[in-house]
């Protein structure tokens, strides 16, 4: 999975934010390294452990004449209080990393196989992932 070698701060603020306000992001919305790849189209906070198990879809179809890019990293940390721990006390222990995804982010980016087989991996990819996602292809960006 990944995880950031060292951080700043061991607990982040929690940073909530409207759904109904959030911004499309204006950063990592073009495809730059692959053909085909997969845009996020909601906003939302992707763990790494889900991102690792969309990765392995895409490493298993790529197979070793593709190529696969992942265009965010998880550095975002996130707490969770103990089981059957009463409210306040403080915050709770981190657990692992996040990366806060919003509307237009190009997750990953494949390239070096056919486009059916880019296409049903990005597919499968997406269904490991708690956003809505969209397949994005270099001619259509």
């Amino acid at each position: 999975m990944l995880v950031p070698r060292k951080v700043k701060h061991r607990k982040w603020q929690t940073a909530r934010k409207n759904p109904n306000k959030m911004t499309p992001d204006t950063r990592g919305i073009t495809l730059s390294f692959g053909s085909f790849g997969i845009k996020a189209t909601t906003a939302f906070r992707i763990r790494s452990n889900q991102l690792e198990s969309a990765r392995k879809v895409l490493a298993r179809s790529a197979s070793k004449t593709g190529r696969v890019w992942i265009r965010i990293f998880p550095d975002r940390p996130y707490t969770q209080k103990a089981a059957e721990v009463g409210m306040g006390k403080g915050k709770g222990d981190p657990q692992g990393y996040c990366f806060e995804v919003k509307p237009g982010r190009v997750i990953f980016e494949i390239d070096g196989v056919e486009e059916s087989v880019a296409r049903e991996a990005l597919r499968k990819a997406g269904t490991k992932l708690p956003v809505k996602t969209r397949i994005i292809s270099r001619d259509q960006a």
